[in-house]
This record gives structure tokens, sequence and C-alpha cells, in this order.
């Protein structure tokens, strides 16, 4: 061992040997190959794929995908550079949960049977028995029981997960679409299409979870699913365009636009330490440690509980005694039940308040700000309310795009968190266009001049849209995307967004290079080889409104799977034309097409996202040959 570790301080030894604690959950002092790509990615670290699988090649000496604590220092000699260990250690201590399940492997997730999260199944089978509980479709398996497997064999025909979905983004999926009766192996797995495109669709990281894995129902990618479909739910309102009354947490000397750049999980902690603050106590720095004694959690339900000065909602006294409880996890139990008679009792049990669990303490305060924000919107201040609109559908979806393809940081306000282009960087990568990482300034950024290190990447990222992806850029400069400027910069990440969804049909059709005209003739020839009637003319023919050449198409590709029944064809008014665009956009999905576009998009026919959908479902008719 002494070989191996020679280059490092025992400090730095210290520090590994806790990182790779963290990810080796079952203690058999070994991690699994594919749990170290993980926390490669979760660490942002500037390695493209087959860097890491070719490391990961290098590792397995014995060959059974299994990685020993000297390999992992090896690992860190391997990527010299400092500063890329730093910044990969830093990760890894950060992220506590990211590999508290078995490994991926066969062979060690039959061994480390218990390995997943616990704490996390009983609380999302807790929220999911109350969120579907008056649903009929899902009374064949809610309620579940949390003490048991149930929740993993619920998910395995689809039904429940789309309904959460919905649940988190309403509408998001047309429920003419999921199959409910009489379900066999096939129906299952569109449900599992339906869901998992779905998820997709509203900004989850879904890359590494198929079908198959859900209808196994793999504990860790279940949980880690749901877990991204339920904070998408929660943090949903937490969001100063949605939620106005929010401008009460702006602090002294502060402007709008620094409040608007916060994320949902910032403006929660400032929420919490608005009220602790006003009820004079200390302020929290985190959801783990800060709030194990329960005594902040004590503060804050008696700050937001109603005080019976707003009509029609009737006070609720907390009651503090409590606090007087000698034992953590007592006194824990006696504040839940306090939070219980605000409705609020969800995510948390008094072991996860005392051992700080951040994951589910956060769902727990996210959960009691949308019940009680306890927040009035100021009258006095000259705040221009005309700046806080909300975000636009093309915004959302460009959003929700770049999330699903898990970039780190996750882009929570599209302009505010690409001036550093550190996400546009990994975007490059997703369309095959080499980024050197060593021209890059990564975060933290110091204090003065910070921005000059934002800015030099900015242009680093034009530069390379310029000349590597021969993007048309014209008059945009690294300082457009640095200032958000909107116009400039959505100019950029449509570009980015295309290239993307061309390149994936190209490596499906054998890497002929593909254009819209392309697209256009394959929607036709097939829907003239299947005997429809529709034609467009291009991603701009009027036609799309009523999305028959959408719905037709999907037939071809999947023939019988289009009830028309369902649909009105000719002479629709903008209701009807909505109706067909969710019912073709849910189908396009179901037939495991990832779109992303949402169908207002087909009834204004928006030619950009049109042409997403249509390529999406090339690339799924061609699979089909």
């Amino acid at each position: 061992e002494m070989a191996s570790t020679a280059h490092f301080s025992e400090e730095e030894i210290a520090e590994l040997r806790e990182a790779f604690c963290k990810v080796d959950i079952s203690g058999n002092g070994f991690i699994h190959a594919n749990d170290l790509t993980d926390v490669l990615k979760a660490a942002n670290l500037p390695l493209p794929g087959y860097k890491a699988r070719e490391l990961i090649q290098n590792l397995t000496t014995a060959g059974d995908g299994r990685i020993s604590f000297d390999e992992f220092i090896s690992i860190f000699q391997n990527l010299k550079s400092d500063d890329v260990a730093k910044s990969f250690r830093k990760q890894i201590n950060k992220k506590e949960g990211i590999c508290a399940i078995g490994g991926t492997s066969e062979q060690s997730s039959a061994g480390t049977q218990h390995s997943y999260s616990e704490e996390e199944k009983y609380a999302f089978v807790n929220w999911i028995n109350k969120a579907l509980e008056k649903d009929p479709d899902c009374k064949h398996v809610v309620p579940m029981n949390p003490e048991t497997d149930d929740l993993f064999q619920a998910v395995g025909d689809g039904i429940v997960l789309c309904k959460m979905i919905n649940f988190s983004v309403p509408d998001t999926i047309d429920e003419r679409t999921i199959n409910k009766k009489k379900l066999t192996p096939f129906t299952i797995q569109e449900n599992l299409n339906l869901a998992l495109n779905s998820a997709s669709a509203i900004g989850c990281h879904v890359v590494n979870i198929g079908a198959e894995d859900l209808k196994e129902g793999k504990p860790y990618l279940v949980l880690g699913l749901l877990w991204q479909v339920i904070k998408i739910g929660l943090f949903a309102d937490i969001e100063i365009s949605r939620n106005e009354a929010l401008i009460a947490l702006l602090r002294e000397g502060e402007s709008l636009e620094d409040l608007m750049k916060l994320s949902p999980e910032e403006l929660l902690l400032r929420w919490a330490n608005y009220h602790l603050e006003n009820a004079g106590c200390n302020k929290v720095n985190n959801f783990s440690s800060d709030i194990k004694d329960s005594r902040a959690y004590y503060h804050l339900l008696n700050q937001v509980a109603p005080k019976g000065d707003e009509e029609g909602i009737p006070a609720i006294t907390i009651d503090m005694s409590g606090l007087r409880e000698k034992d953590d996890v007592q006194r824990a139990e006696c504040m839940l039940q306090q939070a219980e008679r605000l409705g609020c009792r969800q995510f948390v049990t008094a072991t996860d308040v005392v051992r700080g669990n951040p994951k589910l303490n956060l769902a727990f305060i996210a959960n009691l700000f949308n019940k009680y924000p306890a927040l009035h919107k100021p009258e006095n201040q000259d705040i221009d309310w005309s700046s806080i609109e909300g975000e636009t559908r093309e915004e959302r979806t460009f959003r929700n795009w770049m999330n699903s393809l898990g970039v780190n940081p996750r882009v929570n306000h599209l302009y505010s968190d690409l001036s550093d282009a550190l996400v546009i960087f990994q975007l490059y990568e997703k369309i095959k266009v080499p980024v050197d990482w060593n021209r890059v300034n990564k975060p933290p950024y110091p204090k003065l001049g910070g921005n000059m290190k934002k800015l030099e990447n900015c242009n680093y990222a034009v530069e390379l849209g310029k000349n590597q992806a021969k993007f048309s850029l014209v008059g945009i400069a690294g300082q457009d995307l640095n200032e958000g400027n909107r116009t400039l910069t959505l100019a950029l990440i449509w570009q980015l967004m295309r290239r993307y969804t061309l390149n994936i049909l190209e490596d499906i059709g054998g890497g002929e290079k593909v254009n819209d005209e392309i697209i256009v003739s394959w929607v036709n020839e097939t829907l003239t080889a299947a005997g429809k009637d529709s034609t467009i003319s291009s991603f701009k023919d009027s036609k799309i409104s009523t999305s028959m050449p959408v719905l037709d198409l999907i037939d071809a590709i999947q023939p019988g799977s289009i009830k028309y029944d369902l649909l009105k064809t000719e002479d629709l008014n903008d209701e009807e034309k909505l109706n067909n665009a969710k019912y073709a956009i849910s189908m396009a999905r179901k037939i495991g097409a990832r779109v992303y576009a949402l169908p207002e998009d087909l009834v204004e026919v928006k030619p950009k996202m049109v042409m997403t959908v249509f390529a999406c479902l090339m690339g799924k008719g061609m699979k089909k040959v």
C-alpha cells in the first residue's frame, strides 16, 4: 500500500478514504466500476465518456468490475492535474448520498440487497400513497406498504410513474395514452416508454435508466427517478415569477436580479432564515447538520402556522413544550406531531431529522413552504414588477432538455445559469465537439475578477461554436452569453439542440448527413407508403396545427397505435386542436420517441420545435426498419 500512497499526504489519504467509504456503502472494501463513472460524472470532472471508460478498463485488473481503495488512489494519480483531483474530491464530499445503493452489475446488486436508502423508500411511498389515494387507476397498487418492497413491484407497469409525473407537472401526459386495462408485456413496455420519455421532457436525467430496469424494479434506479420527479413537483412554485411574495426575502442593498438568480434550494434556505430571524433565532446554513436538534424547525413551524388573522383560515397554535425534551429523537417526534397539525408531516421521520438526511429534510421544508409560505408581497418597495416575467415555453423546453442530459450544475434559470458557459461546454461534448478543458476556468471564481473568468469561458464557447461546431453565430460575442442576452443566447442553444437532434438521426442512419428537406421527404414517403392522406410541405405547414400529420406518422410507424375515434379531424376549433396535440405528443413518447416539444408548439406550428418532433419520429421509424 505504501507504494501507491506515497504521493499523497496523510490528510489527503484520509479524505480519499472517506470519499471511498461514502461510495462503498456495503463496506466490503470495493466500489463498482459503474459507480465510479457516476461519481466522476457527478464530480463534473472534465473527462469525456470514452476517457472514463478507458480508465475503468485499465483499472479492473481482476476483470470483475470492482475497484479497491488502492486502485481508487491510482485513479487520482492518473488524473494528474492537481485541480482536477481537488474539484473531484470536493464533489465527492458534497455528493454524500450519490451511491447509497448496491452496485450496478448483477453480481454486486445481488450481494448488497439493503444498501439503497430505506429512508427514501419509506418517505416516497408515503408521498405517493397520499398523492394517488383517490385515483381509480392506481387501486391495484395504492396504498403501498412502506415497510415492504411494494414500491419496486408497483412501478413495474408504468401507471404509477405516469401518474406521479402528472402530479408533479400537471398535463404532461395525456391520460388517454396510458394503458390501464388487461396489461401485456408489450403494453407495459409502452407505459414505461411513456413514463421515461415524459420524465425526460420535464427535465429528469434518465439517460442510464431503461424500461427493463423499471420492470425489474431495480431499487436505486427507481428511487433515483422518483426523487427527481418528486423534487420537480415540490420546487415548481419556488420561483419568483410563480410566487411574487418571495420578494419579501430581498435583503438590504440587493437587487431583484440577484434574488432571481437563486436556486430553489437557496430560496428555501433564505425563506427559513427569514422566519427564524423574525423569531429571534440563530440562522441555519443547511437542512442537514443545522436542523438535527429540531429547534430551528420548532421556531419555523411556530412562525408559519396560521395566526387566525386571515379570514376563513383558523389559527393553529404550535405547542412548543417539546423543546424541553432531553432526547433528540423524542424532541424530533414532538416537533413532527406539531407539523402534522399543519398537515405537513411528510418525507421525514424523527430519525431522519436527527441524522440530518439532506434529501428528505429538503423535501420536508419544500412541502412546508408550499403549504404555508407566510410571506407577504411588499407594498411600498419600488420594485419593477414588469421585470418579473416567467420563462417562455421555449426557454422551459431548452432548460428541460439540458437537465435531462444531466448537465451539472442543474439549470434553474436559463440565462443566469449559463453566464459562465460551463453548461454550454458540457452540451458541446454531447454533440461531439471536443472541449479543451485546460482553457476553461472552473468555479469557485474569485470574488475580484470572477466575472472576467466567466467572460473568458463565454468567449471560448462562442469560438467553439463558430470554428468547431460551424454554427451560424453572426453578431454573437461571449459578452452576450455572459450578460444573458436572450435572443442571442437562444440562437446558440437552439443550434445546440438542433445539432443534438440531427446527430441522433445520423447515428441511426449510419452517419449520413441529415437536413430539414431530408426529414420532410422521409415523413411524406412514410405517410404515403402507409396509405395516409396527410403530407407536409415544410415545418411551417399550417396543416400541422391539427396534429394530423404527426398522428398519421405515428400510426404509420406503429400501425394501429392511434385511436382515431378519440380525435376530431376536420374543422377544428382551438380546443380541439390542443386536444389532438396533447394526444400526439404523448403518443410519440409512448412509441419511444424522446420528444421535448409541447402540445402548444404543434398548435401554433412553431417550426423549430415541430422539426424536433418529426426528427425524433424519423429516428424511431428508421430504427424499426
